[in-house]
């Protein structure tokens, strides 16, 4: 059998230990994505870095970098510090390494620097991919488009049950003047897969819309980085198809995530979200109470304006009782003038006289018959006389109809 020359193993990676080094004699600024970090007991720093395709996501370059426990604080501190963040998973940095090849552990990258502004441009670049994308599907404003009830009285609250944040906001609702209700929907609110975890929250109110007048995402305060997932289009695009409207209180003051851009309503912090429902309740009270003053008011003017209508109505009715008796009583002097004008007794002065016929007065000559007897009343007496003769008064039968 023929003798292949050969090398051994060993020597192989101690050619592509010494290729590297004449290939790579200096540092080189590298781009890369952190799969996973992890700084063990001896204080050393240990990070998986990946490559993705951007548009299908695989895999397509992998290495693994160390940061040696002396410059930890130099290197991820100062990162931290002036990204305003924590060096975590999933996140894209530009770091300056060198490379070395070791026979066992193959090759490797010692960092020493990473570039802050690199992953802060590429975390604002994905945020205003974020912003761009929601706008484009059209649901931009649709929770702003939400009904929100004149008064908030049942919130669910997304927030961590130990976060300070969420203890602030219920200490604050405490001292409310009113009934407030609130259920807590626990989440995840930091780190890896938080936003999925809001999301499932979220969800998880939807199904229960009904018993809840609003939803308040509220967290306290923290890094740029920490606050991350609140730039998640998956956490943005369930605020926007949320059935009520959303408060958030995420708790940074220097930037706006997209979550607070198309929520209902942004406030500050956990502490602002509870003022802002409990004033919500105290503009409510005190409209209520406006209102009630004003129909007072009112009751009283129209009373008053009624009590002088009637008044004015009694006056005027006293005074049309008066006129109208006044003119009664001169058509009754009238009558009794006529009366008295019409009396017998002024007839019988005048020298006319009645006669009667067994206490009938006599209108006409055929009342009686010749031998009649009948009394003649005058002014001054009665006599009692005998008819003998009769005569009818032609002139008058002819004026006679």
């Amino acid at each position: 059998m023929e003798q292949r020359s050969h090398i051994t193993l060993s020597q192989l990676q101690g050619r592509i230990s010494i290729a590297l080094a004449d290939a790579l004699p200096l540092p080189v600024w590298v781009c890369a994505e952190v799969a996973d970090i992890k700084i063990n007991a001896s204080g050393h720093c240990y990070i998986e870095l990946i490559e993705k395709n951007e548009k299908t996501e695989a895999t397509e370059a992998q290495a693994r970098a160390t940061i040696w426990r002396s410059q930890v604080m130099s290197t991820i501190g100062r990162f931290e510090q002036e990204s305003g963040q924590r060096l975590t998973k999933g996140m894209k940095i530009l770091f300056k390494a060198t490379v070395s090849h070791h026979a066992v552990y193959g090759m490797s990258l010692q960092i020493q620097q990473i570039d802050a502004l690199h992953t802060l441009g590429d975390m604002e670049r994905r945020r205003q991919q974020t912003i761009e994308q929601l706008q484009k599907d059209g649901v931009w404003d649709m929770n702003r488009a939400q009904q929100i009830p004149l008064v908030v009285q049942r919130v669910a609250v997304i927030s961590s049950a130990t976060a300070a944040g969420y203890r602030d906001f219920m200490m604050e609702l405490a001292r409310s003047n009113y009934a407030l209700h609130t259920e807590l929907f626990e989440a995840i609110m930091q780190g890896e897969r938080s936003d999925e975890s809001i999301v499932a929250a979220l969800y998880a109110i939807a199904a229960r819309a009904e018993e809840f007048d609003a939803v308040a995402i509220i967290r306290g305060g923290g890094s740029t980085g920490d606050l991350e997932c609140f730039n998640s289009y998956h956490l943005a695009f369930a605020v926007t198809q949320m059935p009520l409207p959303v408060l958030t209180g995420i708790g940074h003051d220097k930037d706006t995530s997209v979550t607070d851009m198309v929520a209902h309503t942004m406030l500050k912090t956990p502490t602002a979200v509870a003022q802002w429902i409990d004033q919500r309740a105290t503009d409510f009270d005190g409209a209520l109470e406006y209102c009630a003053i004003t129909l007072r008011d009112i009751c009283r003017q129209t009373t008053h304006a009624a009590t002088l209508r009637l008044e004015q109505m009694a006056t005027d009715v006293r005074h049309l009782v008066e006129r109208t008796l006044q003119g009664e009583n001169q058509k009754l002097d009238g009558l009794s003038t006529l009366v008295a004008n019409f009396a017998p007794e002024r007839i019988f002065r005048l020298g006319y006289a009645i006669a009667r016929k067994e206490g009938t007065a006599l209108a006409s000559v055929e009342g009686v018959n010749v031998g009649d007897t009948i009394d003649i009343s005058l002014s001054d007496g009665t006599l009692n006389a005998k008819v003998i003769e009769k005569t009818r008064d032609e002139r008058r039968e002819t004026r006679e109809f």
